[in-house]
């Protein structure tokens, strides 16, 4: 058994030939090991170690050590006070047996000493989603869901990969969402320093899509279209052709007019909108959460439909781009969508990124709407309650009457504003 290292400060070393003669011999490594464990454990060297089925050789070992044999039975048992005096009183180890344990294998570091040392450590590598948390509100939630269920701490495996895992993932954070939008691998580039930081499987982008779903509310999902709109609702593109908008009725290019003057929905994307966005603005543009609205809007109305803007579900970095430069070039932008907790989260995540008046979707509209809707079968309102800062009483509202009431069964009374309203 080898020697491993000096006293401690004040304490008298230990005579290593005589401590390996007397108990760093192979027949007595049982005796040292047991020791170590209670050292570990944190418990006193005291009292009596058994070895079931001693050899002849470790009895033999036991009996040198001690001056005397240590009992019979089947069993080989040795009191551990008297192995203390013994390497005290030869000069092997003046410490005793602690000291000599130490000395044959190492330092020992009590269990809760080494618990405690791995939680701080834990803790300082966790630091940045704190410092997050504080300076960005909507994300605190997100940030002790992280540390709660340890995925940073199974991506990063030790504390100072995971440390620097969520430094990254937090400047990424505290960069979005993107505005204008920026493709995915140039904002990587610039903020995280690689191109290929928040490529599709590493690390860092699981935990900071993570983190964007928290930032703008994008609802659970898999796969690569999944993903791609992910990134887009942070203003993050994977390309300018995949971020798409349903519109019906805009003008401002030729195949906008086009389009418009037949009454046909068309689609916008984002590649569009960066390089030729429309050049004519209505006074007002009409939003709409669900296709079903749009599709009837034209089906019905037609070329008399006002200019109207379908976000498909969460708003696309395309339907944000084209609705933030309505706004911008004089637009009044009304919006409805459906009334439970993914409509209204939906609405939040569009109102932090464009402002636009409520169109039908308020406290009163939700009430008379569940009352207009209370011969038909319920529709009972399920997910996480949300926040709805262009009027908090809806909230309050709907999770008073707990009903869901989806912008398809508001379909006729929509049209009618829409019938109304002047085209352009």
């Amino acid at each position: 058994m080898e020697l491993t290292h000096g006293p401690e400060p004040g304490v008298q070393a230990v005579d290593s030939p005589r401590l390996a003669r007397l108990l760093g011999t192979p027949d007595l490594f049982w005796l040292v090991e047991r020791a170590r464990r209670r050292l570990v454990a944190g418990r006193p060297l005291t009292g009596s170690v058994s070895l079931g089925e001693p050899t002849p050789a470790q009895r033999a070992a036991a009996e040198r050590l001690l001056a005397r044999p240590p009992g019979g039975g089947g069993s080989l048992t040795v009191r551990l006070d008297a192995v203390d005096a013994v390497l005290r009183r030869s000069g092997a180890s003046p410490g005793g047996l602690a000291a000599a344990v130490e000395a044959l294998t190492g330092p020992v570091t009590p269990l809760a000493r080494s618990r405690h040392e791995e939680e701080s450590a834990w803790e300082w590598a966790h630091a940045p989603l704190g410092e997050l948390a504080t300076e960005l509100n909507p994300l605190a939630d997100w940030a002790a869901r992280v540390r709660a269920d340890g995925l940073a701490r199974r991506l990063g495996r030790t504390p100072e990969t995971t440390r620097t895992l969520l430094a990254g993932v937090c400047a990424a954070l505290r960069s979005l969402p993107a505005d204008p939008a920026v493709s995915l691998p140039a904002f990587a580039a610039q903020v995280l320093g690689s191109a290929h930081a928040l490529d599709d499987g590493a690390p860092l982008a699981t935990l900071t899509l993570s983190g964007v779903r928290a930032l703008t509310g994008f609802p659970d999902g898999q796969g690569a279209a999944w993903r791609r709109e992910a990134w887009a609702s942070a203003g993050l593109l994977r390309d300018e052709l995949s971020s798409t908008v349903l519109t019906l009725n805009l003008r401002g290019t030729p195949a906008l007019d086009r389009m418009a003057a037949e009454g046909e929905p068309f689609v916008l994307t984002l590649r569009q909108l960066t390089r030729r966005p429309p050049s004519v603005t209505s006074a007002a543009v009409w939003i709409c959460e669900n296709p079903t609205v749009l599709a009837a809007a034209a089906d019905t109305l037609g070329p008399a439909c006002p200019p109207l803007v379908c976000l498909q579900g969460q708003p696309s970095a395309a339907a944000v781009t084209l609705l933030r430069a309505l706004h911008e070039h004089g637009a009044t932008l009304h919006y409805h969508g459906d009334f439970d907790w993914g409509g209204l989260r939906i609405a939040g995540v569009l109102h932090r990124r464009v402002p636009w008046r409520p169109w039908r979707y308020t406290a009163a509209d939700y009430r008379a709407a569940a009352t207009r809707n209370a011969a038909l079968p319920p529709s009972p309102l399920v997910g996480t309650p949300t926040e709805t800062p262009w009027e908090p009483a809806l909230a309050a509202a709907v999770e008073e009457l707990g009903v869901r009431v989806e912008e398809e069964r508001e379909l006729e009374l929509l049209l009618s504003d829409l019938a109304r309203e002047p085209v352009g």
